[in-house]
């Protein structure tokens, strides 16, 4: 087996384990190997990952925007549930992204909270 192949294997257990479904129809390629998460997850992570540097760049943003970055995922993925409209993977992608952002910022704020009662 290729040191590549490993690598892959190990990836697409640790997305199985952080509780990503990895359907290979909603999963981007790479050099012809899955995502180790789908791109509805990868958005997610991507936000995570942009709104943490936001927050440390000392950007903010108000919590109804992020409630409504959390609505967007939501309603994309409630569409595509009760089959309304077929999303595909760019759209997941974003509206995932927009899901992290929100997500992300609510843990920001809750810890912000938390911060604030213990201090004072």
């Amino acid at each position: 087996m290729k040191k590549a192949d490993k690598i892959w294997i190990s990836l697409m257990n640790f997305g199985h384990k952080m509780g990503c479904h990895q359907m290979a129809e909603r999963s981007f390629f790479i050099k012809g190997y899955q995502f180790p998460i789908c791109a509805r997850c990868t958005g997610v992570f991507l936000g995570e990952v942009l709104t943490i540097i936001a927050l440390i760049m000392g950007l903010r943003m108000s919590y109804v925007f992020a409630v409504i970055l959390l609505c967007v995922m939501g309603l994309d993925w409630g569409m595509q549930y009760i089959h309304i409209l077929q999303s595909t993977n760019i759209r997941r992608l974003i509206t995932g992204m927009c899901g992290g952002i929100g997500l992300t910022y609510f843990y920001y704020l809750i810890l912000d909270y938390m911060i604030k009662i213990v201090v004072h």
